[in-house]
Order: structure tokens, then sequence, then C-alpha cells
């Protein structure tokens, strides 16, 4: 591979002897765009829980059907991605793009790969960028210069944090970086979010947890009560939270997975 920059012209350290999240969650989606640490660490946490795949699908499910419902239903047309993850299928901008070409998406995350990749997949869409930043940093997020060109932050904006606020620990206050996200854009916007949690699987859960923090992922799952309150001065969209295979889903009540083989809360909120 040749030499890869950062947006600086510096050269990037990928980082690849270290297990990411990012890369985790694409090889539980049984992507491509991982490296053999990351399968390796995958593993370890699929024994602790073997449906995690499952639950990381589910995720990818949801986050689909809430932008499709923000483009129809509310008229949203920018989105922020934050910890967006490697571009695999039904991507954000896919979904809101196949109802309105003009949807601008901008996405975030922290692992240089994922601005690699990300970067060379959208280098013909003017609409859509991929910038690299943390979550924890939201206002160097909204501040980045091509955040500003794509999104009018005078105009209703859809903000997702899907599956990234459980790598934020609680001493990060996870709730003010939504407080931030939320007091920096106009009423009618929405914020789609997702969680892991415990609530349901409790000790297989935990083993997720363990199997993560010991291959150097930090992960904090939270109750559903917990969860809500980044919620806080939003209004739930109904049916409010929920496991995220129930959030709207087209799927018959039968044949969709048991809330314990899934284990992940989400929601779509909206500033009055």
């Amino acid at each position: 591979m040749s030499q890869l920059n950062d947006e600086s012209g510096g050269p990037i350290d990928l980082r690849t002897d270290q297990p990411h999240a990012a890369r985790m969650y694409d090889y539980l989606l049984g992507g491509k765009d991982h490296y053999t640490v990351d399968g390796e660490a995958a593993e370890k946490a699929l024994t602790a829980f073997p449906l995690l795949r499952t639950a990381a699908r589910e995720n990818r499910k949801f986050l689909g059907r809430a932008v499709q419902y923000l483009v129809r239903e509310t008229g949203i047309r920018q989105f922020i991605d934050l910890g967006s993850g490697l571009p695999t299928a039904e991507n954000v901008h896919q979904v809101a793009q196949r109802h309105d070409p003009t949807t601008h998406v901008v996405y975030v995350d922290n692992d240089p790969i994922v601005l690699v990749y990300g970067s060379a997949m959208l280098a013909q869409d003017r609409r859509t960028a991929v910038i690299q930043g943390d979550v924890r940093d939201p206002g160097a997020v909204l501040d980045h210069p091509r955040t500003r060109e794509l999104i009018d932050f005078t105009e209703p904006v859809g903000v997702l944090a899907v599956a990234v606020l459980h790598f934020v620990g609680d001493e990060e206050k996870p709730e003010s970086i939504v407080r931030t996200l939320r007091d920096a854009v106009p009423p009618g916007s929405h914020f789609i979010l997702s969680h892991a949690t415990a609530d349901i699987a409790p000790e297989a859960a935990m083993g997720v947890q363990r199997a993560y923090r010991a291959q150097g992922v930090p992960l904090t799952l939270r109750d559903k009560a917990r969860f809500t309150e980044f919620f806080d001065g939003l209004d739930l969209i109904e049916p409010g939270v929920q496991v995220v295979s129930e959030w709207r889903s087209d799927v018959p009540e039968a044949e969709r997975p048991d809330h314990a083989d899934v284990s992940w809360y989400g929601g779509v909120g909206r500033l009055a």
C-alpha cells in the first residue's frame, strides 16, 4: 500500500496492530475492511455472546429504518453520522439519497482507516464527506470545514450516534456530548441513538463487555433508563426507546429475533 496521508497531509498511522471498534463492527457485519487483530477480538466477544452478529445486524437495520423515517416523514435532507464506522451496505447516504438524491451526509469516525476507505468510496459524491473526528469532541466535528460546507445549521439536521455512545465512559459524560450537539442544531432536528445493554441477557452481555475491554476497546453497557436520559430535551418519536429489532419493524413479529439475542436499544428524538 502506498503512503496514506491525513487531512493535513501528514502520514496516517493505521494502527493495524490493535483492534478498533469500527473494524470489529465491520467484521461482525460480514464486511471485508478489517484486520486479523479485529477479527480475533470480535471472535473473543462472540465466545461470550454467540449472537453478537445478530445484534450488530439488527442495529444496522434499525439505522436504515430510522433514516428512512426522517427522510420520508420529517423532510430532513442533511445528516451527521458520528462513529459511522467503515463503509458497508445501506449506509446513511445510500438510504437517504434513494428517497432524495440531494441529501447531504457527513460521516465522522476516529479510525483513520475509515477516513481512507470512506474518502475513496465517496470521492465522486460531492454531497457526502468523511471526516476524521471523535464523538468525544463534538465541537471539533461541528466546526470542521467540511461539516460547515455540507450542513446548513439553519435547517433541521439528522444527528446519528448509532452504536457509538457505549464506547464513551461515564467519566466522559456522554449525555453532555448529546447536549452539545442538541444545542448546535435548530428546532425540527432529530437524533437517532442506539446503545448496547445488559438489561436483557446480563451474563452474556457482561461477558461481551469484559472481552472488549480485555482487548483495549472500551465498552460501557447501560440500562434502558440510563440510555433514555440521553434523549433529555428531545421529544421521543413513537414507539419510544425499544430493542432495535422492534423499532418500527416491518418484519412480522413471529420472525423477529428474541430480545435477548439483540440486547441493543434504539430510539429517535425530535428537538421541538
